[in-house]
């Protein structure tokens, strides 16, 4: 389970699902008072971790207080192997539409990747690839992942470096005719293996690329060993994508802080970049990040937003809805539901408006859900319903008719020139 140090408590933020802690119904909220009898009081929430964790197959006792419960909550749990999916979630977001998303690139996610595609069946009309606060990971699993999407043969990533031969990766196996429109959405947490899809199926014209900018991260770096137990991390490689757009943003003159943290404050101009063409023909532009076919803006928050979140008002909304009551997955935030939740909010003092309130209601609606669904179901219904509400991922379902168009296009394109390689040099 992941938990938080909050007020001098140990607090459960979420259990993982499948876990010992899921199976065993422990909710997010609960706070941890005592571990094997040992009092949890002043313990933080490292000290709580080192206490739970062990062999697998051991047992530990936990003591929780719950809100509603009228006593201690006792739990014996039996240790055991944390699954930890690199999907998080995919599912059917519309009738033959797909929607995958991908939190990091590790060791697992290209047999992931392959699992969940299978999972929706032979007639996949589409599929929504998100890649969104992606920060990239293991690149061979970004090659898996393009290789389950592209041509045999096409160029995936390249990299180069000034000591170092030019090392290319290409699809070895190839969606074997498996074709299906793709649009992919990205944002400025998009980084490095993450961009590496992105730039290689925007190059080959495989999907649709829409939101911000990504980060621009294609460094590759070579630790060398040294003495007294140290190190020399050196960049020895930049990563290109298949058309030869550099993936690494200029950092010149930048500090640290402004590099990580105010992206957005560092326009870049088209003119002043590299221009190379996809396989359609289309122009793309290199040196700062992969820049999307389609902008989509990430919504802001607002200050009513920020009160709410900031106080933890739907997990505490939640624990008292659900203190002596269950709900099934027909659940609606309907007029009493959301008066109940102004009632929570009068009873803790939240400073706001009616008006306020109004303005953000499909949004207060949604959070109210999503809360409720994640104790009561756990983490993957809990992500449905923000990705069903999502306006990014809705406008993202809107242009699966421009990527089903850019993937036509793409194939009379390829079909043309195979046909002039079929008949070669110096044939009329």
């Amino acid at each position: 389970m992941l938990i938080v140090q909050q007020n001098g408590k140990v607090v459960v933020v979420n259990p993982i699902e499948n876990s010992p802690a899921f199976r065993a119904g422990i909710h997010p909220g609960d706070v941890i008072t005592s571990i094997d009898g040992q009092s949890a009081n002043g313990m933080t929430s490292d000290d709580v971790a080192n206490r739970l964790k062990g062999p697998r197959g051991t047992k530990v006792n936990v003591t929780m207080t719950r809100v509603g419960a009228s006593s201690p909550l006792n739990f014996d749990l039996v240790r055991d192997e944390i699954p930890n999916a690199s999907i998080d979630l995919s599912y059917e977001i519309r009738p033959g539409i797909g929607y995958l998303h991908i939190r990091q690139f590790q060791e697992t996610t290209g047999r992931e990747f392959d699992d969940a595609i299978e999972s929706f069946g032979p007639g996949l009309k589409g599929l929504v690839l998100d890649l969104r606060q992606n920060p990239g990971g293991v690149l061979v699993e970004a090659v898996s992942v393009c290789d389950r999407l592209l041509k045999r043969g096409q160029i995936i990533v390249s990299q180069r470096g000034r000591a170092f031969p030019e090392q290319v990766y290409r699809a070895t196996h190839g969606n074997e005719g498996d074709s299906f429109p793709i649009v992919v959405l990205v944002n400025r947490g998009t980084a490095s293996a993450a961009e590496i899809v992105s730039g290689a199926l925007q190059d080959h014209d495989r999907a649709l690329i829409a939101g911000e900018t990504t980060f621009g991260k294609g460094l590759v770096q070579t630790v060398y060993t040294l003495s007294d137990n140290t190190g020399l991390a050196l960049t020895t490689y930049h990563y290109f994508t298949p058309s030869g757009r550099l993936i690494q943003r200029n950092y010149n003159g930048v500090s640290l802080y402004d590099y990580y943290y105010n992206h957005d404050q560092q326009p870049q101009d088209d003119k002043d970049r590299e221009v190379k063409l996809t396989d359609s023909g289309r122009t793309v532009y290199g040196g700062g990040g992969i820049t999307p076919d389609v902008k989509i803006e990430s919504p802001k928050s607002t200050p009513f937003q920020d009160l709410l979140l900031e106080r933890d008002a739907f997990l505490g909304f939640t624990e008292e809805y659900l203190a002596h009551r269950t709900v099934n997955k027909d659940f609606q935030v309907d007029d009493s539901v959301v008066g109940d939740f102004k009632q929570y909010l009068a009873s803790q003092n939240y400073d706001y408006t009616p008006q306020e309130l109004e303005a953000n209601l499909d949004w207060v609606k949604m959070n109210v859900k999503a809360s409720i669904f994640a104790t009561q179901f756990g983490l993957t219904s809990e992500l449905k319903v923000k990705e069903d509400w999502d306006p990014e991922v809705q406008q993202a379902l809107g242009l699966m008719p421009q990527a089903a168009q850019l993937e036509q296009k793409v194939q009379q394109v390829l079909a043309q020139k195979d046909a002039a390689l079929t008949k070669g040099p110096g044939s009329r």
